[in-house]
């Protein structure tokens, strides 16, 4: 029998994020009852009727009091003012964490507040996600397998990130620990920036007048495939980049210099170079799925 166990959580943002965690955690058997707020009432209405949550409440001090873990899955720009909002209402000794792609802005926000309050912060992203959103999206099956990074401070109290580090396992996760700044960095390049280069292709494509018709008619699977990260949330990923600014514009200004590489490449029909170009792609991307290929 697993020895981990959590009479309440609460999840404030019942979307795809956190309410993917309630249903993990709630088919592991790990939690009696997971409470719900979430600021459109209709969704969190969804979530209830869906199962997601047990408990749905009008308000915030109703769904986190005597819950044991509060779990903040709304968008990064607005962490820090929900946190406000819910630490006054949590338990002594309770557990905030929060599920944001961004870390340092929320750890510097959050971490002081909630030593102020007397409640205990873990910061958190699950590496996983898809794009849609709502309550409908939810599924028990998203973080099975998956890798969870947790960002914890010298402040973070050892109980408290061992608490949320066997909920994610529960869930599904690895879960592993990194410093905040190597976390943005690292999510700004394997994730930031190929949405940015998502929602730059489209808008790219679908602005192209030379033809009268859209052209985006005539999308097949590898567009499609390509840039079904672009039908994210907009909120969700404005916040992001501004939040992780500095990195993301560190990302962008090196796929800039690659872009341009290719570019000339093709100007001065330079096929040897076109060739190498691809080819360390291909090997770099293949991989992902076959570690063994980097050692050919």
């Amino acid at each position: 029998m697993n020895p981990f166990y959590l009479h309440k959580i609460a999840i404030v943002g019942v979307g795809l994020i956190g309410g993917s965690f309630a249903l993990a955690l709630k088919r592991a058997g790990v939690v009696a009852t997971v409470a719900g707020w979430d600021a459109d009432g209709d969704n969190l209405c969804l979530a209830h009727q869906l199962q997601v949550i047990d408990e749905r409440s009008t308000s915030l001090k109703g769904a986190v009091s005597g819950a044991e873990l509060v779990m903040l899955a709304v968008p990064v720009g607005k962490m820090a003012d929900v946190a406000i909002e819910v630490l006054p209402y949590m338990d002594q000794g309770a557990v905030l964490t929060d599920s944001g792609s961004v870390k340092q802005c929320i750890l510097e926000a959050v971490e002081p507040l909630a030593q102020a309050a007397g409640v205990n912060f873990v910061a958190g992203h699950p590496i996983s996600g898809t794009e849609r959103s709502g309550a409908s999206a939810a599924f028990a099956e998203l973080y099975q397998g998956k890798r969870c990074i947790l960002t914890p401070s010298e402040q973070t109290d050892a109980a408290a990130l061992r608490k949320v580090e066997q909920a994610w396992q529960s869930a599904g996760c690895e879960v592993v620990t990194m410093d905040v700044l190597k976390h943005d960095r690292i999510l700004a390049a394997i994730s930031h920036l190929p949405h940015m280069i998502a929602y730059s292709l489209v808008n790219s494509v679908s602005s192209y007048d030379r033809y009268e018709e859209n052209i985006l008619d005539y999308s097949a699977g590898g567009f499609r495939d390509f840039t079904r990260i672009a039908s994210s949330d907009p909120v969700m990923w404005r916040d992001i980049a501004l939040n992780n600014r500095q990195s993301l514009l560190e990302m962008i200004d090196q796929f800039g210099r690659f872009l341009s590489e290719l570019k000339k490449d093709i100007e001065q029909e330079d096929g040897e170079r076109l060739y190498e170009f691809f080819l360390r792609s291909k090997l770099s991307r293949d991989a992902i799925l076959h570690p063994s290929v980097r050692d050919k």
